[in-house]
């Protein structure tokens, strides 16, 4: 008889999971039924390209959908969305289910549970956070939803809170829907992933665009009309973004705080969470302590191979990896997902933004010794036409000359050398190292020393 997989989410890690366990069953001989659930109405979508759905850049929400479910129930998986999971029962294996809309529930057995849940936007419980007009964005059905409401009501003024990526990135889709747009973030300056003194381009960008920035605010509530607050969508739209340095009018707000995992289901059936909120597995994506739970993608934490310890690092990237681990074990190979060292790239405007490893912040919070450097270069050689200014910045151990992270902001051919310095981190290379590998070189393409090396090479300088 065929073992049933249950997988609960349908976007990167689950679906990679059911793909990829399908394959290998199928190549062992190994007979399996994949069910996968999700209450949304999409599979296998991009979420990092709704914000540029927002602003018009790229064509949504088919254009973002890699894999459509009819797509996925052709190759074996029976999808069924617009459903969701109520509950886990561990002891009888089985899954409460309900389609959206009805008051019916049944049952799904499972011989292997798949949790890939995601996460879900910060909401903090702040008087008016409900009312209409206030989106988190996570999914392709909050990112049409939030099209739906520009289309019909027309704001004209847009607040985003918080100015991490997805809040940098909504508001410049805002601006480019022609809204004036204001973001409010309690720390010094955006990107809170950088350190300030890199932040401060980041700011520099943003105004060049119009975007009001406000930073060293905390917001307070929101308003439904002039001197009225309401926490339900019955009170009315959103008109106002109170904090604690002043109002902020808004007829729509965008909340970029960031996301917590999606673990309530997982914590209801008693399933181990760590530090992070997110679900602990081990390197296989076994939840621990469970022979039979799995889970990969944002709802899980992550080993940090530069800080040595767990982290919560909601990306595609590490989505799509740990889900093909998952689904690599469950069809009977053997494949361990290795860690992370915290890469990510962004842009406003035509500001490139990239980080890896750990700030300065993040290297204080873990007590480590460390020295930085930062220098000003070019993407090209200075004197070839088209070359773009660049910041590089690095940070690394004092004691071992060891890397522990970069960053760099800078215009069009910045951002990917970030992957450079992650590859260094991803195998404990150090400074010297970095300074002296065999880039290649060519005037079109950088200074003959590049840019990560230069920055190596001072850091390895301070460090001698």
């Amino acid at each position: 008889m065929a073992e049933r997989i249950v997988i609960i989410g349908a976007d990167a890690a689950g679906m990679s999971a059911a793909s990829q366990a399908r394959r290998v069953a199928a190549r062992s001989g190994r007979e399996v039924e994949l069910v996968a659930v999700d209450r949304g109405h999409w599979t296998s979508y991009s979420a990092c390209g709704i914000p540029y759905w927002v602003g018009g850049d790229v064509d949504g929400p088919h254009g973002l959908v890699a894999r459509s479910a009819e797509e996925h129930r052709q190759n074996g998986i029976d999808v069924r969305l617009s459903t969701e999971a109520r509950a886990v029962d561990l002891d009888t294996g089985q899954v409460e289910v309900v389609g959206n809309g009805s008051a019916r529930t049944t049952r799904l057995g499972f011989d292997h549970l798949v949790l890939a849940t995601g996460a879900v936007p910060a909401r903090p419980p702040l008087p008016g956070i409900d009312a209409d007009g206030v989106f988190g964005v996570q999914t392709l059905d909050d990112g049409a939803t939030v099209i739906d409401y520009l289309a019909r009501r027309r704001p004209s003024r847009a607040v985003v809170v918080g100015a991490g990526y997805i809040g940098l990135e909504m508001a410049e889709a805002m601006v480019r829907r022609g809204l004036q747009v204001t973001v409010l973030e309690r720390a010094p300056e955006p990107m809170t992933t950088l350190d300030p003194d890199m932040g401060s381009h980041v700011r520099t960008a943003m105004q060049g665009m119009g975007i009001e920035v406000v930073t060293g605010v905390t917001v307070e509530g929101f308003d439904t009309a002039p001197g009225t607050v309401s926490a339900t969508p019955a009170g009315g739209s959103v008109r106002r973004v109170r904090t604690d340095a002043g109002d902020y009018d808004a007829d729509i707000v965008v909340l970029g705080i960031g996301a917590r995992p999606a673990t309530q289901l997982a914590s209801d059936a008693g399933l181990p969470l760590g530090a992070t909120g997110g679900l602990r597995v081990d390197d296989r994506m076994r939840v621990s302590g469970h022979e039979n739970v799995w889970a990969a993608g944002d709802c899980v934490e992550t080993f940090h191979r530069v800080l040595a310890s767990y982290v919560h690092v909601p990306l595609g990237t590490h989505a799509n990896k740990q889900g093909r681990v998952l689904g690599m074990n469950l069809g009977g190979g053997n494949a361990v997902f290795p860690g992370i060292v915290g890469t990510a790239v962004s842009k406003v405007c035509d500001l490139e933004i990239a980080r890896t490893g750990v700030s300065v912040a993040e290297a204080d919070a873990a007590g480590l010794d460390y020295v930085t450097t930062t220098i000003e270069s070019t993407t090209r050689a200075g004197y070839f036409p088209g070359a773009q200014p660049l910041t590089v910045k690095i940070v690394a151990e004092r004691s071992t000359h060891r890397l522990l992270g970069g960053q760099i902001v800078g215009r069009e051919g910045a951002a990917k050398r970030i992957d450079v310095l992650a590859v260094a981190l991803w195998n404990g290379m150090s400074a010297g190292d970095l300074a002296m590998s065999d880039m290649s070189y060519a005037p079109p393409f950088s200074p003959v020393w590049d840019p990560v090396q230069i920055a190596a090479r001072k850091a390895a300088d301070e460090l001698d």
